[in-house]
């Protein structure tokens, strides 16, 4: 009986030699295991990674508790045309959504978005609108759905986040503020 010869594979620039008593997944193992397929994968992941991080603040800034930026932001990713009146306390940046959505967030005069009003059609991506408060919202959505059955306005009212929602098909409105951030002087049902 003749004796097992060893084998060539071609992997990436390197030859690999197996001996043929190897198990064929030991083979593939070493085939891959080169450095080169590996550091090509190391070096996608962190310029992923990358992406990721220099991404998330332009996420975690719209809207709600955002600065005047994110309004910017905001018109842009709606594909809305927009319009400023200003207050002595604050300025709302009114957007015309497509779809016939309105939107106005209120912004201080140091440039941070307190409060947030919509109505029309539908809602609008409540995540896009409440930023950083997104969480805080389904979280207390869940817990009041568990408590409670049925359809009707949506009334949370926490200590660093008030969010109400009303309306019926094809005529929604709400409104979302943070009542430690209203300016002095501004009552909550200026925010509508």
């Amino acid at each position: 009986m003749p004796t097992p010869q060893p084998r060539d594979f071609r992997c990436r620039r390197k030859t690999v030699i197996v001996h043929p008593s190897l198990d064929e997944e030991i083979a593939v193992r070493l085939q891959t295991s080169n450095g080169t397929y590996s550091m090509k994968i190391r070096l996608l992941f962190a310029v992923g990674i990358v992406v990721a991080v220099l991404a998330i603040p332009r996420w975690t800034s719209a809207s709600l508790g955002g600065d005047l930026a994110s309004v910017h932001d905001d018109e842009m990713k709606m594909q809305g045309t927009s319009k400023t009146t200003s207050n002595d306390a604050y300025n709302v940046q009114e957007i015309q959504a497509t779809g016939g959505i309105v939107i106005r967030e209120y912004v201080s005069r140091s440039g941070n978005v307190f409060g947030v009003a919509w109505q029309g059609r539908t809602h609008p991506d409540l995540r896009q609108v409440l930023g950083a408060y997104y969480d805080q919202y389904v979280q207390a959505v869940q817990a009041q759905r568990a408590q409670r059955h049925g359809h009707g306005p949506l009334s949370i009212q926490q200590s660093g986040l008030v969010v109400q929602m009303s309306g019926h098909m094809r005529s929604l409105m709400g409104r979302a503020y943070i009542p430690q951030n209203l300016p002095a002087g501004t009552r909550a049902e200026e925010i509508r």
